[in-house]
């Protein structure tokens, strides 16, 4: 199993999170830490780039559900993107591209809050 690894980087008012690997029970933690941050540094605009995110759990799902509705009660939102076909079908099985906006490439998740 690849290890896992979120890396942040702000751009503005907008800021992506990096996801690398496996994102399942054993590496929530790690994902919800830094949404956390984000939120606890008032950014609540936020990009979920996924273009090196291998799998992703129920458990990894389950962290957007937990989060969304604190970041869009400060009228912010998460935007996902470069997902591989594997992840997105995890995302689309559950009803995902309903609740969230998925782009196909960084720059356009950005635009998007523009």
């Amino acid at each position: 199993m690849s290890e896992f690894s979120v890396t942040r980087t702000d751009h503005d008012t907008v800021s992506a999170l990096h996801l690398t690997g496996y994102l399942d029970l054993h590496t929530v933690p790690e994902f919800e830490n830094a949404l956390r941050a984000l939120l606890d540094a008032n950014r609540f605009q936020i990009v979920v780039n996924m273009e090196h995110l291998e799998y992703i759990s129920s458990a990894g799902l389950g962290v957007f559900m937990g989060f969304i509705e604190e970041i869009r009660e400060q009228n912010g939102d998460i935007k996902l993107c470069c997902l591989s076909q594997r992840v997105f079908k995890v995302f689309d099985l559950l009803g995902f591209p309903a609740l969230f906006n998925i782009f196909n490439t960084a720059d356009k998740a950005f635009e998007a809050f523009e």
